[in-house]
């Protein structure tokens, strides 16, 4: 299974894809790519989802996942800024919706729990164990791209979950 796994943000959109390999006598998860789509605040927020929208798409083009995993909204006491993010999360399910991909959507507290075994971990406890679970030799970066990638790995610990428990049919 490859998942594409994207974390919104109004300066910096983090994408991650991890591959399940089973190779050997057990699976285990493996880094394929990581990245951060940097947006300019000088540029107007239509250009800046424009931005966001065409780098992912293709960067969805050269992975070919088989899946899109995607933080859910959480609620910000700043209304403007839960929009923005909005938007941002908008185009970026739009780009999986044009390639005809399936997405899976998943709670901030779901993904810490899923990945460091502790709801509400700091950003610096993610990466480290993004950085453990798929063995890279540093920590990722930018840090919005260790979360795309913990996002991908949560939901490959659902779906591995669901199918051992008959569910994943």
């Amino acid at each position: 299974m490859r998942v594409f796994g994207i974390d919104c943000g109004t300066e910096v959109t983090g994408f991650g894809v991890v591959e399940t390999c089973d190779t050997g006598r057990e699976s285990r998860l493996e880094c394929k790519a990581l990245g951060g789509i940097r947006l300019a605040k000088s540029k107007t927020l239509p250009v800046r989802l424009e931005q966001v929208f065409r780098e992912l798409s293709e960067a969805l083009t050269t992975w070919r996942p088989d899946v899109v995993a995607i933080e859910e909204v959480f609620y910000s006491v700043n209304a403007k800024s839960a929009l923005k993010l909005g938007q941002v999360r908008g185009v970026a399910l739009l780009a999986a919706a044009c390639q005809g991909l399936p997405v899976a959507e998943y709670a901030p507290l779901k993904i810490k729990s899923s990945v460091v075994g502790y709801g509400l971990a700091s950003k610096e406890q993610v990466q480290f164990m993004v950085q453990r679970l798929l063995a890279l030799k540093e920590l990722p970066q930018p840090a919005d791209a260790a979360d795309a990638l913990a996002i991908a790995i949560c939901h490959i610990h659902t779906a591995q979950t669901l199918e051992l428990q008959g569910m994943g049919r």
